[in-house]
């Protein structure tokens, strides 16, 4: 289908050297691209439905977009109310999608909606959708914290007609698809936040020799350079994880737990690397001229997208587990 036919490990060397673009909205833009819209269509779509949207999106002739995430069901992916009711041989879908990476401009929609009334987990199903269908009104780019050069969309269906053929493998897996497609969506995630951090961290290096308080360099004091160590540690340390999540993957095991552990790390780790680095930078560090400051802002959205933190702890109780049962 146009593509090169290598594992997913060359996704992930593609992500680490996107890290070294100076913001997050790019790598992000093309890992929807890349590792979270198309996986599902890649393993489970008919051979119709891959020649209709995975070849012009792998040449880059279409942008595609992930409707998972609503206004009230963000993480909490089994309680999305879209539906997509059946007649005849087409899907009538009504609801909406909140916070869709790259919504103002995609070409189709990697979405997940309810096709029937059945328990949360079995009654999902996903749907390739063109975004040029009558009944999709794209309400309005939302103004961010962050990733301020991705454009990430409201989007309301109202009576849109989708032919059933459309449909990604079987009606009623939709919820299981996508939990598989997280796990990519997740790696990637970790893999694009390595570089910025170790640049930053270098950066911060070389502004604090040179600048100086109280007659010598910052990075002199020891609670400087010895913070500095210890995040390139933490650094090294989260690659390590995500490289040996990814090995087991390739082979082809369930790493939903490393995947979530590595993502509730970089997340967490993310935000040390750039309130720690930012501190270091003083006055300059709260002014948008300098990296460490977009930065603070990208990163955020990775203890947030993908899963939160909260979630990702979760998953990792599941499998421990220790989580109470309901």
């Amino acid at each position: 289908y146009g593509g090169m036919g290598l594992d997913f490990s060359y996704n992930i060397a593609v992500a680490e050297e996107l890290g070294n673009i100076r913001c997050g909205g790019i790598p992000m833009a093309i890992g929807v691209q890349a590792g979270m819209a198309t996986p599902a269509l890649t393993r489970f779509g008919s051979h119709e439905l891959k020649k209709q949207f995975l070849v012009p999106t792998i040449a880059g002739d279409f942008v595609a977009c992930l409707g998972i995430s609503e206004a009230g069901a963000g993480s909490d992916v089994a309680n999305i109310k879209t539906t997509a009711v059946r007649k005849g041989d087409e899907y009538v879908i009504n609801g909406g999608k909140m916070w869709i990476t790259s919504g103002s401009q995609a070409d189709w929609m990697c979405l997940l909606a309810n096709t029937s009334e059945g328990p949360p987990h079995r009654n999902k199903s996903l749907i390739c959708l063109p975004m040029n269908l009558p009944g999709i009104h794209v309400a309005k780019k939302i103004d961010k914290l962050g990733m301020r050069s991705s454009d990430t969309a409201q989007i309301f269906f109202e009576d849109v007609r989708v032919p059933c053929k459309n449909l990604i493998g079987e009606e009623g897996k939709g919820f299981t698809y996508q939990m598989l497609q997280f796990q990519e969506e997740r790696l990637w995630g970790v893999a694009t936040a390595l570089t910025p951090m170790e640049t930053i961290i270098q950066e911060t290096i070389d502004y604090s020799r040179q600048r100086k308080v109280f007659g010598q360099p910052v990075l002199h004091n020891q609670t400087v350079h010895f913070r500095l160590a210890e995040l390139a540690t933490e650094v090294e340390l989260l690659r390590s994880l995500l490289h040996r999540a990814v090995a087991l993957y390739v082979e082809g095991n369930d790493v939903t737990k490393f995947a979530s552990m590595a993502k509730l790390k970089a997340g967490r780790l993310t935000r040390e690397v750039t309130d720690s680095c930012l501190q270091f930078w003083g006055g300059m560090g709260f002014t948008s001229e300098v990296l460490v400051s977009r930065f603070y802002r990208d990163l955020r959205l990775m203890s947030i997208g993908g899963g939160t933190d909260e979630t990702m702890l979760s998953i990792i109780c599941k499998y421990m587990d220790t989580l109470p049962r309901k």
